[in-house]
């Protein structure tokens, strides 16, 4: 039974912790606020305390943190799993994701939305090339809510459409072009849309990631676009999450076709992103969302910030 440290037992870090429990592991847990240890076995405010203990960690703590934290860990020697952005600063995600394969460690960053069923589906789809050929995405990640302290709305929700669209598409963005507000008066983006160019092995793609504190509810919805059909993915929803619509354009005419939707399993992704964790731990496979996509994740976001900054579009190579 594997050893696991819990440090972070945040809004987020109590997700983790419910999960955990439920998994066949020897929990650990560590949050510098002695108030959420309580009732816990084996808790500190201190991680050290248990280093000599345990075989992995699961850090859940402000992203600001992830950096230092993630690379002594690693260099302990210790398996590392980490909440989403894996560092503020993609050549901070560099140097981490060296460090894991030069040790030859696991290093898994926490982008839930591959551990969905519904991603599994359309990635499926993609691959079949059920919808045709792809011609844009569009990405929603809005709803009311309180900002998060440790960063603007594209690091703490867009990201994660960002890291799905890599993921789709197998590729990442040739360019980015992004219109940012501060609205709340933060110093940080409540307002954002990002502008994403692929070139994909079957042609170019553009893509849209949207995200707001503003929105009334709780919109993650996801548009792929194909030339032989539509997806609309509503990651929301608890049942029948994608509808596939049979439309397409002609010369000169749009045609709407018959629309289905599509059942997917109902297993919970925080569940599945943690038990791949666990199995990569076992088999020492390199997870899906290992650090590298970490990186190519927060290289499109700081593009972006330096694109809202500059009104440029930021050319990746």
């Amino acid at each position: 039974m594997k050893r696991i440290l819990l440090t972070g037992l945040g809004a987020w870090g109590s997700r983790h912790l419910r999960v955990l429990q439920s998994l066949p592991v020897e929990l650990y847990c560590c949050d510098q606020n002695p108030e959420r240890l309580k009732g816990l076995q084996r808790a500190s405010t201190d991680h050290r305390y248990f280093l000599s203990q345990i075989d992995a960690v699961v850090i859940v703590t402000p992203a600001p943190s992830h950096f230092a934290l993630a690379r002594e860990l690693l260099e302990a020697g210790k398996d590392v799993f980490v909440e989403k952005p894996l560092c503020p600063e993609a050549s901070e995600c560099r140097q981490l994701s060296e460090l894991a394969d030069a040790r030859g460690r696991i290093l898994q960053v926490g982008h839930i939305f591959r551990f969905d069923a519904a991603t599994r589906w359309l990635r499926d789809a993609l691959h079949a090339e059920k919808l045709g050929a792809i011609r844009c995405l569009r990405g929603r990640f809005c709803g009311f809510k309180r900002p998060r302290p440790d960063g603007g709305g594209m690091f703490s929700d867009g990201i994660h459409f960002v890291d799905l669209f890599n993921y789709l598409l197998g590729a990442t963005p040739r360019s980015v072009q992004a219109i940012h507000r501060d609205l709340l008066g933060r110093g940080m983006d409540d307002v954002s849309i990002v502008s994403l160019d692929y070139q994909t092995a079957s042609g170019p793609v553009w893509a849209t990631v949207e995200t707001d504190y503003f929105t009334p509810g709780k919109v993650r919805e996801v548009l792929v676009v194909g030339a032989c059909a539509t997806a609309v993915c509503d990651y929301g929803a608890a049942q029948q999450k994608i509808k596939l619509l049979e439309n397409r354009h002609g010369k000169g005419v749009a045609t709407e076709g018959p629309s289905t939707f599509i059942d997917t399993t109902s297993e919970e992704p925080l569940r599945a992103e943690l038990q791949a964790f666990l199995n990569s731990l076992d088999t020492r496979d390199k997870p899906s969302a290992d650090g590298w996509s970490g990186f190519q994740a927060v290289r499109v976001l700081n593009a972006a910030v330096e694109s809202a900054r500059t009104g440029k579009i930021i050319q990746l190579t």
